[in-house]
């Protein structure tokens, strides 16, 4: 009675949807033949509860999201109820792989006295691990490892407590925070009857090197994987006599402690040795030591080893399985490493076989009387050749990975003769011919992926007798031809198909198809489905992923379309011309990626952007549709958006205030060529994540507001471009470090060209960035920035190379002053125009240094000068125009300069090529040049002489008399003497109608006499 009323209430405090546990019941006495209890066939006690969830979440091996999902509907969630305190003589607690939220291990667990078996692997616990649990004392078994949730997982400070279990067997704490445990090492040492210990990704970074004694003189299985104790190998780990199994994986040990008494020679019982991404294990001493070993298994993938190296590795006569991928390996495998006929798996992927054949690389197991080899990955590795015919001598195969790689030819028939295939990988190859005809042989088949080559030809019919396969993968060959029902008579397993980047036309002969198969990722881009919609997509309940884009779609998009899937992630159906207007009902909310662009739609977005289904959609692309109205205020709904395009529809009215309110994680937003008017409203700020902002081609007005430097500071591309913005480019701008693109172009912005643009770094050079195009990724596909940019005197769409330009277009606007000779520090620009603008002075003299120029546009201006000479340094230059300014001399010379058409020079007063009027000599305008000079130094020293003359003569006259009062009284009698009368006698010239003044006269008074003083002429 005690013990089942303990059990239910156990059961009370569990939440079991899956009812996994509806045996248990009160009416039922016998709680011992109740799910999951086991009890003591003499007393009758619990002895045992066994509440494992399903093994794949501990797992996590999964083919498909739908197996996954039907695991976590199986698992137990809720409390851990005190009443198994009641269960006095519980010896086995199993309640791994569930889910208990987060909730922390309880203390009463402690109390269980009698345990001996205790797993709480994988069920997600947080917190400190209770100390309490050192009572277990004939604890054998303790599981705590992996537990994680959200961010969280469960941890230990101190671990003493472990030390009371010293009949512990096995012990796995992998994926606990272990950092601060730093007597981990102590409290390992005083368990001598442990057996087994799992630390894989612990946090541990002290390895203890030096360790006077070991007593683990147990211990078969030592697991410290994906540790970063980036030090030398302690010692100690090679005087555990007993040691099978070393995984050191992932822990970045970078030596041996050097000793003559540590080596791998010590482990004569190691069987499995794993020591994959440890640099210490590039030693040609190391793998000697390791040579003659009894080694099964042999992990050292992505170790550094090079070819002369592993030389040293030989004899592994017990080798069942090699791993050597991401190495450095450069030659084949050493004949001398192991028994290859023996071995049943080899990895040397990643490697540099670059120009080797594929004939020679297997040459080494073709000479094998028979063959273990099952597993077989040569993947990019650089392989040249054909597949040889021989391969049918690995009759025993039942993975071959060949993929990117450089094989070329047909894909040989004799590949069909390896019955036992279950994943043939031959992608990304330069594999041509048709497809094989051969492949329904292949009954065992899970996988083929064919994808990336040059195959060619329509898809053999023999592809539907393929009853196993679960993958199939076609894409991005020259198929062309029929598909039919025939091609997927069979295919009841399949749950991937990806066919898309073909040319091939689906027919069916039943419009009432119904598909064997229940597809979770379909993936056929570029086929031709059309022109009606394709309504057996309807029918595969469970996609999860479909992209049907430019497939000839014509027809309008049942309203039950998208809710047709529940499930489903990732939805493409750009590229066709789908009609009709977007009332989209009962978006599932799993939704992430919706892509309608480049369709025929219309009519509002409410019905959309207002629905409750958004919450999780992180792309939205509604471009280059024909969409109209106002974009309404729901953006608060949107919590998890990253881009939002809305590009080249009829959209009005003004940005919604509340786009504000998405979260920062919008990285994207295209509202260019609409009709959108009003000003920048403040609540954008708030997007400060966004990289790329495309508001060209409305009707916005107003000032470029400040806050888009200060606030948007992660901008790569801004584009205004043709709208309605006045007033200065404010100074802010210049804090946009990253912007690669920034066009202002066609717009009513004054004002001087702010200096302080240098502060670009992407431009400059001083930010270095090789990204070749602006993608933005979400794990199972990815979204291409594209921009429509003016260069080189026409437009063009960039996206797969948007990444590469460099570019500032402040053309066709009002700025006047000079060209801030700071621009040319922009040693990465690329494209520059600041044409038809009113700017003056002249062209900076160092423009020669933005050696990156391919376009330079500096028309319809004002500047006048000379053209500078370094315009000569501008190697890349492709297009040049400086028509309609007032620039005068002589036109520089270089191959680029002369290229270009004399049109790029009218409207100004240069000479030169390739202009038809031709300049003075150099020599004649240097001396012309240098009388100017000479002309203008005369005229100064004139005008100077006769200020200090006219000066000094008048205060050597002034001067006295103002001082000296007798000077003053005698010069005034004498202007009172002084008469003065000027006369003129003009006489006419007949010729040139000039009159001139013949005598200038004055007199004293009282003299008759006249003084001729001048003679000049006036114009009348």
């Amino acid at each position: 009675m005690i013990l089942r009323q303990a059990l239910l209430r156990f059961k009370h405090g569990l939440i079991d949807s899956s009812n996994r546990l509806s045996s248990w019941v009160e009416e039922d006495r016998e709680c011992c033949t109740w799910a999951g209890i086991e009890c003591d066939n003499s007393t009758g006690h619990v002895h045992q509860i066994h509440l494992r969830g399903p093994y794949g979440l501990c797992a996590g091996d999964y083919n498909t999201f739908e197996e996954y999902e039907k695991d976590s509907e199986q698992t137990l969630t809720g409390d851990i109820s005190p009443s198994l305190l009641d269960l006095k003589q519980l010896r086995h607690l199993d309640l791994s792989c569930n889910d208990f939220g987060g909730i922390q291990v309880p203390n009463f667990i402690g109390s269980l006295e009698n345990m001996r078996y205790l797993n709480l692997l994988n069920s997600k616990f947080s917190g400190i691990i209770p100390s309490q649990m050192g009572n277990l004392s004939k604890l054998h078994v303790l599981c705590l490892g992996n537990f994680r949730y959200a961010s969280e997982s469960t941890s230990m400070i101190n671990m003493q407590w472990l030390s009371n279990l010293r009949v512990l067997h096995h012990l796995d704490m992998s994926g606990m925070d272990l950092s601060k445990a730093t007597d981990w090492h102590h409290v390992m040492n005083t368990l001598p009857s442990l057996v087994e210990l799992y630390f894989s990704a612990c946090e541990l970074s002290n390895i203890y090197p030096y360790v006077p004694s070991v007593n683990l003189t147990s211990l078969s299985l030592l697991d410290l994987s994906f540790n970063n104790f980036t030090s030398s190998v302690p010692g100690w780990m090679f005087s555990i006599p007993g040691l099978v199994s070393l995984d050191l994986g992932g822990c970045h040990f970078h030596g041996i402690i050097p000793s003559n008494i540590y080596s791998f020679h010590n482990l004569t019982s190691l069987e499995l040795l794993r020591v994959s991404g440890n640099e210490f294990m590039n030693s040609s001493s190391i793998l000697k030591d390791l040579s003659s070993s009894n080694l099964a298994l042999l992990d050292i993938s992505h170790c550094g080893v090079s070819s002369s190296v592993l030389d040293s590795l030989h004899n592994l006569t017990s080798l069942l399985s090699l791993d050597l991928d991401r190495n450095q390996l450069t030659r084949g495998i050493p004949e001398s490493l192991c028994n290859l006929c023996n071995v049943r798996e080899i990895d040397f992927s990643l490697n540099s076989f670059r120009n080797i054949s594929l004939a020679y690389l297997l040459e080494i197991f073709f000479e094998c009387e028979s063959h273990a080899l099952e597993s077989l990955s040569l993947y990019e590795n650089y392989i040249v050749g054909i597949i040889p015919h021989s391969i049918r001598k690995l009759y025993s195969l039942r993975s071959l990975d060949l993929s990117l790689n450089q094989i070329s030819g047909p894909i040989t028939n004799s590949i069909g003769q390896l019955s036992l295939l279950e994943g043939l990988f031959l992608s990304n190859n330069q594999l041509n011919g048709s497809f094989p005809y051969w492949i329904g042989r292949l009954s065992l088949l899970k996988t083929l992926d064919l994808s990336h080559n040059q195959l060619e030809g329509s898809l053999p019919n023999s592809i539907g007798q393929l009853s196993k396969l679960i993958d199939l993968d076609f894409s991005y060959n020259f198929l062309t031809g029929v598909v039919t029902e025939s091609h997927f008579a069979k295919l009841a397993s399949l749950n991937y198909l990806d066919g898309s980047h073909n040319s091939l036309t689906l027919k069916l002969l039943d419009a009432n198809w119904i598909p064997p198969f229940k597809l979770q990722r379909l993936y056929i881009s570029s086929w031709v489905l059309g022109p009606q919609f394709p309504l057996w997509l309807q029918r595969q309940k469970d996609l999860m992923f479909l992209d049907i884009s430019n497939t000839s779609i014509f027809s309008p998009m049942p309203e039950s379309f998208v809710r047709s899937f529940p499930s489903l992630y990732y939805l493409d159906m750009s590229l066709n011309q789908i009609q009709g207007s977007l009332t989209l009902l009962d978006i599932p909310t799993t939704l992430e990626v919706i892509n309608l662009s480049s369709n025929e739609f219309w009519g509002l977005l409410h019905h959309l952007l207002c629905s409750n289904g958004v919450t999780g959609m992180m792309v939205l692309n509604l471009g280059n549709n024909h969409l109209s109205g106002a974009i309404p205020e729901c953006w608060e709904k949107w919590l998890s958006l990253v881009v939002l395009n809305l590009e080249n529809n009829d959209l009005s009215g003004e940005i919604p205030r509340t786009l504000g309110s998405v979260p920062s994680s919008l990285n994207l937003l295209n509202m260019h060529r609409n009709k959108i008017s009003g000003i920048l409203p403040p609540s954008l700020m708030n997007l400060t994540y966004l990289e790329i902002l495309q508001l060209g081609g409305n009707e916005l007005r107003g000032s470029i507001p400040a806050w888009i430097g200060t606030k948007l500071t992660f901008l790569r591309i801004l584009n205004l471009r043709s709208n309605n913005f006045d007033g200065n480019v404010p100074h802010e701008l210049c804090y946009l470090s990253h912007v690669h693109i920034l066009d202002l172009a066609h717009n009513n912005l004054s004002g001087n060209i702010p200096r302080c643009f240098s502060n670009f770094n992407v431009l400059s050079g001083i930010e270095t960035n090789s990204l070749l195009q602006f993608s933005f990724s979400f794990g199972y596909g990815s979204f291409i920035v594209d921009d429509s940019l003016v260069t080189k005197g026409r437009e063009d769409t960039y996206s797969i190379i948007l990444g590469l330009v460099r570019l500032l277009d402040l053309s066709s606007n009002k700025f006047y002053g000079d060209i801030p000779s700071e621009l040319t520090t922009l040693q990465k620009l690329q494209f520059l125009n600041l044409s038809r603008n009113q700017l003056t002075g002249y062209i900076p003299q160092n423009i020669g240094d933005m050696k990156a120029l391919e376009s330079l546009d500096l028309s319809l201006n004002k500047l006048s000068g000379e053209l500078p000479m370094s315009l000569a340094r501008l190697i890349s230059l492709s297009s040049f125009n400086v028509s309609y300014n007032n620039l005068i001399g002589r036109i520089p010379t270089s191959t680029q300069i002369q290229s270009f058409n004399e049109s790029s020079f009218f409207g100004n007063k240069l000479c030169g090529a390739p202009l038809a009027n031709g300049c003075v000599s150099v020599e004649g305008l240097t001396n012309t040049t240098q009388e100017h000079k000479e002309d203008n130094e005369k005229d100064w020293v004139l005008i100077i002489s006769i200020v200090v003359g006219f000066v000094t003569g008048f205060w050597i006259i002034v001067g006295p008399m103002i001082a000296i009062r007798s000077w003053r009284i005698a010069y005034f009698r004498l202007w009172d003497k002084l008469r003065f009368r000027a006369e003129c006698l003009f006489v006419d010239d007949m010729d040139t109608g000039i009159k001139t003044c013949d005598t200038f006269s004055f007199y004293y008074r009282d003299s008759v006499s006249a003084l001729s003083l001048s003679r000049m002429s006036l114009t009348i």
